[in-house]
């Protein structure tokens, strides 16, 4: 009798053992899965889609701090773009300056200004010219802000018989202003200064 109950005690204890090595796998196990999926829920927080040209493009979300060499370059390479980039046509001369003023402050505002009042965009259009703009480097300094950079670029004066080159170099700096739809980088160039802007050579066309 006292041999049965022992076994019977010993069943028990086994029964509770496995009982409680199931209970923590169950445990082991949802908190595994509910580790993946908070994982799989931050994964795909960082995924953003762009539609672009009806395709949704994939890209992904960053702190700004880790994006700003990037956005600061492309932001100094676009507002050189549509600053000197200009064909005969007053329309395209304007669309392409209006979208360099929203990037920068007065200073290119008074360089504009200088170029318009010397006749520089009414010669472009009278003398059908085209000017083209290659950039070739920026140099950014993140040790204090503003940020400074200076600016090394190709220009291309297309004229009826010649291609004139040269040389540009600008400077300024950087500051921190709210992203939009005409600043989508969220800076401004301020103190905007031209160092060179000489020629390289001439070619006949």
């Amino acid at each position: 009798m006292f041999t049965q109950f022992k076994n019977i005690e010993s069943a028990f204890q086994y029964v509770k053992v496995f009982a409680l090595c199931t209970i923590a796998a169950m445990l082991l196990t949802a908190f595994f899965v509910c580790f993946k999926s908070y994982q799989l829920v931050q994964e795909n927080s960082q995924h953003i889609y762009i539609l672009a040209n009806g395709k949704a493009i994939e890209a992904f979300s960053a702190e700004r701090k880790d994006n700003i060499p990037v956005e600061a370059r492309d932001h100094i390479r676009m507002f050189h773009y549509y600053f000197f980039s200009c064909d005969p046509d007053e329309k395209v001369i304007q669309s392409n300056i209006t979208k360099a003023l929203y990037l920068s402050d007065g200073s290119a505002k008074q360089q504009y200004d200088n170029l318009r009042e010397n006749g520089y965009y009414a010669s472009v259009i009278s003398g059908n010219i085209s000017q083209e703009i290659t950039t070739d480097s920026i140099q950014l300094s993140l040790n204090s802000y503003p940020y400074y950079f200076r600016y090394y670029a190709t220009e291309k004066i297309i004229r009826t018989t010649s291609i004139a080159t040269r040389s540009l170099i600008t400077e300024g700096y950087l500051r921190n202003v709210s992203r939009s739809d005409n600043n989508p980088h969220g800076f401004l160039i301020e103190k905007w200064n031209t160092l060179e802007n000489k020629d390289l050579h001439t070619e006949s066309r």
